[in-house]
């Protein structure tokens, strides 16, 4: 898995490419968010819109992510969820736990 840290303005946004799966790919996640919150990101948005496949370890990097992010009083949004992604997360019923967005720029409107 590959990731890109964009900032517009206060808001910092990570898009993912690649698979989110046990090993490399949901521990690169965890890096990534690590990073930015140490920079000092209050508010984050994970863009997966290159995300072709996401394993339970990924879904479950994603709650720990979420978890991380909240217990530091910042916020996260994820946006552009392919279509398998959006269908894991309802079967999981996380849909009610993540705010989630067509877009960035939805997210990022979800954050001003």
């Amino acid at each position: 898995m590959k990731s890109n840290i964009q900032k517009h303005a206060d808001v910092t946004v990570v898009s993912l490419q690649g698979k989110i799966t046990i090993g490399e790919g949901d521990v690169r996640l965890r890096q990534c968010v690590n990073e930015v919150l140490e920079d000092g990101a209050k508010k984050i948005i994970l863009d997966l819109q290159d995300v072709s496949y996401m394993d339970s370890s990924g879904v479950g990097e994603l709650v720990a992510s979420y978890t991380t992010i909240s217990n530091r009083g910042a916020q996260l949004r994820l946006a552009n969820l392919k279509p398998k992604i959006y269908s894991l997360l309802q079967l999981t019923a996380l849909v009610t736990v993540f705010q989630i967005y067509d877009s960035t720029e939805d997210a990022l409107q979800s954050l001003s």
